[in-house]
């Protein structure tokens, strides 16, 4: 199989986006913490949460009950039920992070936290939640995508392609659709991930908002719930586009994920946030 050569253009964007998705959430951490003399601990709690609970028990989790063939493990029974009813399997796919992110961000405020009362934690967590995701989801992508590109521009790229053939032959046309998009990645295709990245940051913050308050203040539980019925929706959608349910362009899939979070982090900020008399 001959892959398209990866251009000058395509490395040049893809080592900018690895440089970026470090220096950009690394700036926004330092700013927050020397202005508000913030913890630095705090921020990384928020990475350390969801590294525990998103990429590896809720992946653990989701990929034996959905995609167990991915894992070399026999589909059974309930994976066959939900991937043969695709709006099942996009809440499926939604109701995942929206449980366990949320879940996480509880676990975290009632017992690493529990003695951070001032409302500036529920941001500098959110920072750490959001920024490390954009570190971890685009910085590794885009290492891995230049590794690519190198194996594609030097043909080897096929060997990898033959192993996953050997492995997992359904994710043979993932890859040679990967290597499409490496070859075609362009500067707009960064700003878009990059502008998504921004407003999934605040999603993440105005979401840690909600929790932290949930934890804190008596009466308020029920913004724990209500988080994850936010996360949920969000990834519902984007589930049914991936399922084919839906068609929506990659700007409107942007600017659903914008409304999300302007939305989530603006109310939490003004209505909760701004209105916390004890910590002003």
């Amino acid at each position: 199989m001959e892959f398209t050569k990866v251009g000058t253009q395509s490395f040049i964007a893809l080592g900018l986006g690895a440089v970026l998705a470090v220096i950009i959430p690394l700036a926004i951490t330092l700013i927050w913490k020397f202005r508000k003399k913030e913890r630095i601990t705090t921020i990384l709690i928020g990475v350390a949460v969801f590294v525990i609970f998103a990429m590896t028990v809720e992946k653990l989790i989701q990929n034996v009950l959905i995609f167990p063939t991915q894992m070399g493990l026999p589909d059974h029974a309930v994976s066959r039920f939900i991937n043969a009813r695709p709006v099942l399997w996009a809440f499926t796919v939604g109701l995942f992070p929206g449980v366990f992110e949320e879940t996480g961000r509880l676990i975290a405020f009632k017992t690493v936290l529990r003695k951070r009362k001032n409302r500036e934690t529920a941001i500098s967590y959110g920072i750490g939640h959001g920024c490390g995701e954009a570190m971890i989801l685009l910085g590794i992508t885009y290492i891995e995508y230049l590794v690519f590109a190198f194996m594609i521009n030097h043909g080897t790229f096929q060997t990898l392609v033959d192993q996953t053939a050997a492995q997992a032959p359904d994710q043979v046309n993932a890859m040679t659709t990967l290597a499409a998009q490496i070859a075609s990645f362009s500067f707009g295709a960064l700003g878009l991930a990059f502008v998504e990245r921004v407003f999934a940051v605040l999603f993440h913050i105005g979401a840690s908002i909600l929790v932290f308050f949930a934890c804190r203040d008596k009466g308020k539980f029920w913004l724990y719930p209500l988080a994850i019925v936010l996360h949920t929706a969000l990834d519902f959608i984007g589930g049914l586009t991936l399922a084919g349910v839906i068609t929506i362009s990659s700007w409107g899939l942007e600017a659903i994920v914008a409304i999300f979070g302007i939305l989530t982090f603006f109310c939490s900020y003004f209505l909760l946030y701004r209105r916390d008399k004890d910590s002003v």
